[in-house]
């Protein structure tokens, strides 16, 4: 598991390959696996391949740091229902961790794309701009997007010497 998650690193560049439908299915069933305060399973998923809702999510950020979707095959928008759970935020959450770990062990690249208080424009949050383009229902809050494809990049692994042991503490911070 400690190799895996030093090989996993945030992917932007995919290549045009499509993802099969039993990986995408794989990925779906990594994100219901993940566990949700009181076994309430908060969350929800919508799995995007379509390339003109890729594109237009892609938008959704004011300063740009969704571009990258518009050339990702395949994007997971991750939802949390606030009126089943109090703590959807964590289980979309894990559920998005998830997902991206079930990537890694397949050789697919991911990267989260942050969507929870993030702005489209000065007056406009991207969730609400996503939810409006997805008709998304009011009692569904967008965490993130899942974007994942066949790696177009190589990124370097994480080796011990870059992990902040500093940040490691026992029983008193």
């Amino acid at each position: 598991m400690l190799d895996m998650l030093k090989r996993r690193r945030s992917i932007r560049k995919y290549k045009e390959t499509l993802i099969e439908k039993e990986k995408i299915e794989e990925l779906l069933k990594a994100g219901v696996l993940a566990p949700t305060s009181k076994n309430s399973k908060s969350w929800e998923f919508i799995a995007v391949d379509d390339k003109e809702i890729l594109k237009e999510i892609s938008g959704s950020r004011e300063n740009g740091a969704a571009r990258f979707l518009a050339n990702s095959p395949l994007g997971i928008v991750i939802l949390g229902n606030e009126e089943k759970s109090d703590v959807w935020v964590e289980d979309a959450c894990i559920a998005g961790a998830f997902i991206q770990l079930q990537a890694e062990s397949m050789g697919l690249g991911s990267c989260w794309i942050q969507v929870r208080n993030r702005m489209y424009s000065e007056s406009e949050t991207t969730e609400l701009f996503i939810k409006n383009l997805m008709d998304i229902p009011e009692k569904y809050r967008v965490e993130c997007i899942i974007s994942v494809g066949y790696p177009g990049e190589v990124r370097k692994r994480y080796e011990d010497s870059d992990l902040k042991f500093e940040k490691i503490h026992f029983n008193k911070l």
